[in-house]
């Protein structure tokens, strides 16, 4: 069963933005399509909305060549009981105060008054999770993600002073490049190039919330950014070698749960094993050694030595833990 109608995805709310207006012309119609829709859609959406033999009757070419709407008034979007239900289950999540202001989930609030929730938070067992995660109900933290988004979504250079993972104080000129939620730490973090005399110094990541200052310096990052640059600089050298086995569904989960890294994968056809070599961000190491130990002993670790060391000392950890409380 699907939540949401297909007729409510990237076409419909293509259409519905450009019916919006009584009164349009191609232009826009090619520049909404290439800017809202798929990196393909320009190929074929402008003609299924420009009138010709085989387009959707939504418009119709005024005398002066524009394009008029069919329609008296914009589309109005219906939303189904059970949509509303899950909708008023999100009002539930904390990190939904990040995205809108007080008015307006106070409004939403109001208008899903007598709707029951889809689900509730307390049905939900996080595992393998750090109990120290971001405080979304804190004013400070709330007024520090929406400046650090406001920064990613119109690249501006912003001031930041931060604590370090170490504990050191630590400020200076950045451009935030990306926001990521960990679901492993339940934070926000940020990735960003850090500027000096307006060129990049050096690239990081930092958590939202070890943020204790941002501010909008008032100046635009004009450079171009690719993110595929800015990860390879960032890759480790020599990739984690993991060797992973197919009792209890281990090469589903596993290829799901790093689905996201770049990864090159030989199946042996003699044991049905698969030898996977994965690389990450050198910083996101101990995040990386977590997340591969949650599938015990349906996977090997066997290089980089290192990685296997830690691994080793952290389950020789584990073992005295449960010898000592046993």
């Amino acid at each position: 069963m699907n939540l949401f109608s297909e007729i409510y995805g990237t076409y419909f709310r293509v259409a519905a933005k450009l019916l919006e207006n009584e009164v349009t012309d191609e232009k826009t119609v090619r520049e909404t399509v290439l800017r809202d829709g798929f990196r393909d859609s320009v190929l074929f959406l402008p003609q299924k909305l420009i009138p010709s033999g085989e387009d959707w009757g939504l418009f119709r070419r005024t005398a002066d060549g524009n394009l008029r709407r069919i329609t008296k008034k914009a589309p109005v979007k219906v939303l189904t009981r059970l949509q509303k239900m899950w909708l008023k289950a999100k009002l539930s999540d904390p990190r939904i105060r990040l995205f809108m202001d007080s008015e307006t989930l106070a409004s939403l609030e109001q208008r899903l008054a007598d709707v029951p929730p889809l689900y509730g938070r307390e049905q939900f067992c996080f595992i393998d999770r750090f109990l120290d995660s971001d405080d979304y109900s804190d004013e400070k933290y709330i007024q520090n993600f929406r400046t650090a988004l406001d920064a990613v979504k119109r690249r501006r250079i912003v001031f930041i002073e931060f604590v370090s993972g170490h504990g050191k104080r630590m400020s200076g000129r950045f451009v935030l490049l990306k926001m990521e939620y960990s679901p492993k730490n339940d934070k926000f973090r940020a990735y960003c190039y850090q500027l000096q005399n307006e060129k990049v110094r050096s690239s990081g990541i930092i958590n939202i919330g070890r943020i204790t200052k941002i501010e909008d310096t008032g100046r635009a990052y004009r450079a171009p950014v690719s993110m595929d640059e800015y990860f390879s600089s960032r890759k480790c050298s020599t990739p984690a070698m993991i060797r992973v086995s197919t009792e209890r569904n281990g090469v589903e989960r596993f290829m799901l749960e790093f689905a996201s890294y770049e990864k090159h994968t030989v199946r042996n056809l003699e044991t049905g094993q698969y030898n996977v070599e994965l690389w990450y961000d050198q910083q996101d190491e101990t995040e990386l050694l977590i997340r591969l130990l949650s599938f015990g002993p349906v996977i090997e670790i066997f290089g980089p030595e290192h990685l296997r060391e830690q691994a080793k000392q952290r389950i020789k950890r584990q073992a005295e833990l449960l010898e000592k409380y046993k």
